[in-house]
């Protein structure tokens, strides 16, 4: 291992991305369709300086203890993996010519499905962006951090998590295009939010069901001769041949995608009714046909609307993580005390509002 020594090649650069919450539109990021994330206000912020030998020494005050690596080293699973990847893609792109010294400060929680990692990645390729007075655009970096997450750490995830980091705006979501990658910025309502709530049961994106649910979408994907599940007809799918369970994946893949371009609309029209239904009916297939949730987070979902949200699913890749619950406004506290008194281990993360 080299010194741990800061040797710095030049000035201290920064970075910073939010976190994001999925409104609707699970899993399909990587199946050619639609997805409706929204910025949240908790957030990770770094700050990069380059260094003359090949050293990444990474500090983050979610740990007591920094991270030292080598910048050709290979994932090994540890905390610090995103950033040994992240400057490898740096590297490649001529940003920076070795490693970095990096400070991270995090207010997203990890294993919540709110994309600590992708926000991690992409605001250490902004500082190295910076440093090396790169032209490449945001698109550009969600492209790069992507590859990160799929070519280094061998999380088999799509684009959403990284265009959501890198592009979203404060009180709007983003109707993005997977396929093309054209989005567009939805106003959220004024009259009411979209509150996140921790489950209080983790879950890693690595530790195996999030990419069996990708292979058998890919299994899916040679049936049809597509790779692109989600423009296909339910009813196709329906009388198909398709081996379960992926057939079941196809089928909320198609399912969801349609979810999304109707949410989208519901949010320019106002349609907080319609935007609740299409919500419960997310999690319903999330639950039976994608099977990525576990009983305690169905159990906080139906109390969820129990205790007063016109609409709650869960969010990110599944198997843990956070629900998302759309109440009017003036009622989250009432329905906080409620919800967290029935289910302790639950705990607010943030809301999403035109606020």
């Amino acid at each position: 291992m080299s010194d741990t020594k800061p040797k710095h090649s030049g000035p201290e650069h920064s970075g910073f991305a939010p976190g994001r919450v999925n409104l609707i539109g699970e899993h399909t990021d990587y199946n050619g369709g639609m997805v409706l994330p929204a910025a949240l206000s908790v957030s990770l912020s770094v700050k990069l300086n380059p260094r003359g030998d090949d050293t990444v020494n990474v500090s983050a005050n979610d740990y007591p203890e920094p991270s030292v690596r080598s910048l050709s080293e290979k994932a090994s699973g540890e905390w610090s993996d995103p950033c040994v990847g992240a400057l490898q893609e740096a590297r490649e792109l001529g940003l920076i010519a070795g490693g970095a010294d990096i400070a991270i400060e995090s207010t997203i929680p990890q294993g919540a499905g709110l994309s600590s990692s992708a926000a991690l990645i992409v605001s250490i390729l902004k500082a190295a962006r910076s440093a090396g007075h790169g032209a490449q655009s945001d698109v550009d970096l969600a492209v790069t951090a992507r590859r990160v997450e799929n070519s280094y750490m061998g999380v088999p995830c799509g684009i959403m998590d990284q265009m959501a980091v890198a592009l979203a705006k404060p009180g709007t979501a983003m109707a993005l295009d997977t396929k093309t990658l054209e989005y567009s910025l939805v106003p959220l309502p004024k009259t009411h939010e979209l509150v996140v709530l921790h489950s209080g049961v983790s879950r890693q994106l690595t530790e195996g069901r999030y990419a069996e649910r990708k292979e058998e979408c890919d299994i899916a994907k040679a049936h049809f001769g597509t790779d692109d599940l989600c423009l296909l007809d339910e009813e196709d799918i329906q009388a198909s041949d398709c081996p379960h369970p992926a057939k079941s994946r196809a089928l909320h893949c198609a399912s969801e995608h349609k979810r999304v371009l109707a949410a989208a609309q519901a949010l320019n029209g106002g349609d907080m009714a319609q935007l609740g239904a299409l919500m419960n009916e997310s999690h319903g297939s999330m639950r039976d046909l994608f099977q990525m949730s576990l009983p305690a987070i169905d159990e906080l979902v139906a109390d969820a609307m129990k205790f007063g949200a016109i609409g709650a699913r869960l969010t990110g890749g599944g198997f843990g993580g956070c629900i998302v619950a759309l109440l009017e406004n003036g009622k989250r506290d009432e329905w906080l005390r409620a919800v967290t008194e029935v289910h302790p281990r639950a705990r607010f993360i943030d809301a999403a509002s035109a606020a």
